[in-house]
């Protein structure tokens, strides 16, 4: 019997690597142990190599001027990095997939993106998307994102400048429009598109808020962690430590840290199980995301320090405290656009409560509302997490297709309080010929109490907070008198960038990428066990052990994570709710509103008294036109709701 001699490295063709799997079956390895191990290896090897594929991806990505993920054809419209006072966001007209027919008479979208540490692109990441849905129902489409890093000097104001001279720049576009642009504000951008409405209301027609949020001290005890982060940590001095630290810039991957700090499980192991359980088919999907979620953006030291100062610590925004540099007030009431607030019980990041507390922070009764000739319309969805807002697909063929395909009706709807219910379509449907998609919505009246019902406001809840508040600005003011001038004397840009690579957002993709000589061969050795991949049997029973163990992780690092959170709380509330440290701070009696509630000062109430005696004496105005809408809005508040247009030939 003629022996087949072994082959080792120095028998393989010059840069050919050795087969692991060839190296074990040498060893004899066998039966379910050798089958599992031999499948375990090839997966790690192709794991690997997807990471490898990731890293190249992200410098790529970091090597464009503009890099973003949208899936649509643009071309450039107005690039703010131009104007007198520059700030790098830039807007783009998307050109409509092969197939969909633009109607130019409809009002045109526009999507802002949020720069939250991540780049450009969520709102069209995909067919089905806002984007995308706004598109199939023949509406122009516009998108505004921004480059990675910020101009110098730039500011928040100087990004609603820029986001002013866009909507301007679009409305000139579309002087034969039946109605003012509708503007979607994803996550952080909506709190600055409420900022510019509130400052040129006359710009805007809807506005879609989804995962916004804009009362940032709303939350219920045992939930929400991530509000009690500031205080714990003792306020915005190490957002002011981290900026001076990055020379002047805050590198966004502390935020997506921050974001992923939320669920340790997925972060530090289920995303990068289920990518190894299922390398074989998964690396495409994995990259796709990656490519976004990876492309991290800076933002200057002002930008994130105000941020951080006047809206995550401060909430001043649902209060009307803000002021912009010439004196101007951004009150929300002054908003006369209807506005949708889109959120979701899933959300660790915006829960309901940040999304809608700023409603029951403005209006003291339902007739405010009404009396300021506002219209909210709010959809609370019972599951999806923050980013399915605007990546799921199912979301984008279900909430964005119907606000998109209903975006007219919402316009006309009376000012009030409303929440969208959506119900499927039925083969019993009325006038089925009408519904075009799989979902039917109706506008709903609600009130003040529902929206309490959901924000749960609470006084001891404010005080708390407002403790924590001042506790920032003292601690901040410490460190830049005590700390800043010896952090800021001892950072340059080389020692800037030094830390920006070893930060851990940063680290993974220099690992496995190219630049280190260690992956240089790994996609040849990755191509290899491609060409002689074995899978395991589904009745191996290590494969069958695998998600047990898998599980049984899970449930460590969700154990963690809850022990972590609770302790946070249990520390927050130890703190700031002692009346020794309220007292301290400068808070007043505890039967004193820590902060100011708007609806409830007397000039406000006055105003609103006069606005309503003003509309009850123009009642009878008008002639048959204004008669006939009357006695619509009268039979249609009889009703259920506002039933979608789409379903029904009128209101």
């Amino acid at each position: 019997m003629t022996k087949t001699p072994s082959k080792n490295a120095s028998d393989l063709p010059a840069g050919q690597m050795p087969n692991p799997l060839a190296a074990m079956a040498s060893m004899g390895a066998g039966g379910p142990l050798g089958e599992y191990m031999t499948d375990a290896v090839q997966r790690t090897i192709l794991f690997w190599d997807v990471l490898r594929q990731r890293s190249d991806q992200y410098y790529a990505q970091k090597e464009k001027a503009v890099p973003h993920v949208l899936s649509f054809d643009a071309e450039l419209v107005l690039d703010a990095r131009t104007f007198e006072r520059p700030a790098n966001y830039l807007m783009v007209r998307v050109k409509p997939p092969h197939g969909v027919v633009i109607d130019p008479k409809k009002r045109p979208f526009v999507v802002v993106d949020p720069r939250a540490g991540h780049g450009p692109g969520i709102g069209g990441f995909k067919a089905d998307s806002e984007l995308g849905m706004a598109m199939r129902a023949g509406h122009p489409s516009y998108f505004v994102g921004f480059t990675p890093d910020p101009m110098p000097g730039q500011t928040i104001e100087d990004i609603m400048r820029a986001e002013v001279a866009f909507l301007e720049k679009v409305i000139e576009l579309h002087p034969d429009a039946e109605g003012k642009p509708c503007v979607i504000g994803n996550c952080q951008a909506g709190w600055a598109v409420m900022m510019v409405a509130a400052i040129r209301p006359d710009l805007f027609g809807p506005i879609i808020i989804p995962g916004s949020p804009l009362s940032y001290w709303a939350g219920v005890e045992g939930e929400n962690p991530m509000r009690y982060t500031g205080g714990v940590l003792g306020g915005s001095w190490l957002t002011a430590l981290t900026s001076d630290l990055g020379a002047g810039k805050f590198n966004g991957g502390y935020l997506v840290e921050n974001f992923e700090k939320q669920n340790p499980s997925n972060t530090y192991w289920t995303k990068n199980y289920d990518l190894w359980s299922k390398v074989d088919g998964e690396g495409a999907r994995f990259l796709e995301f990656e490519k976004w979620w990876g492309g991290h953006v800076n933002l200057n030291a002002e930008e994130i320090q105000w941020i951080v100062d006047e809206l995550f610590v401060g909430n001043r925004l649902a209060t009307a405290e803000i002021l912009t540099s010439d004196g101007a007030r951004i009150d929300l009431r002054n908003i006369r656009s209807p506005i949708v607030c889109f959120c979701s019980k899933g959300d660790n990041i915006t829960p309901p409560q940040q999304a809608l507390g700023w409603i029951v922070d403005l209006y003291a009764k339902d007739d405010d509302i009404r009396a300021c000739g506002q219209t909210i319309v709010y959809a609370v969805h019972e599951s999806i997490g923050h980013l399915g807002i605007f990546v799921g697909g199912g979301i984008a063929r279900k909430e964005h297709q119907e606000f998109a395909t209903n975006i007219d009706l919402i316009d006309v709807l009376p000012p009030g309080l409303y929440e969208a219910v959506m119900t499927a379509k039925t083969a019993d449907v009325a006038n089925p010929d009408r519904v075009t998609g799989d979902w039917i919505v109706r506008f709903e009246p609600r009130t003040l109490d529902d929206v309490r019902a959901i924000v749960q406001p609470s006084p001891e809840n404010e005080r708390r907070f407002a403790a924590a508040k001042r506790v920032s600005e003292i601690n901040l003011g410490m460190y830049r008198t005590l700390f800043q001038p010896f952090v800021r004397a001892f950072i340059n840009e080389q020692t800037s960038e030094w830390l920006q690579k070893l930060n851990p957002a940063e680290l993974p993709y220099q690992i496995f990428s190219e630049r280190n000589p260690l992956m240089q061969q790994l996609a040849q050795l990755a191509e290899q066990v491609r060409g002689q991949r074995q899978p395991v049997s589904p009745d191996n029973p290590l494969a069958q052990w695998q998600p047990i163990v898998s599980d049984a992780i899970i449930a460590a690092l969700d154990g963690y994570r809850d022990l972590r959170d609770s302790s946070m709380e249990q520390i927050f509330l130890a703190i700031y709710s002692s009346p020794l440290l309220q007292t301290l701070v400068g808070l007043g009696a505890p039967d004193k509103h820590p902060r100011p509630h708007p609806g409830l000062e007397p000039a406000r109430v006055k105003f609103i008294q006069q606005r309503i005696a003003e509309l009850k004496a123009r009642v009878a105005e008008g002639g048959p036109r204004e008669a006939a809408i009357r006695s619509l809005v009268y039979i249609g508040t009889a009703g259920p709701g506002w039933m979608s247009a789409r379903s029904t030939s009128c209101a």
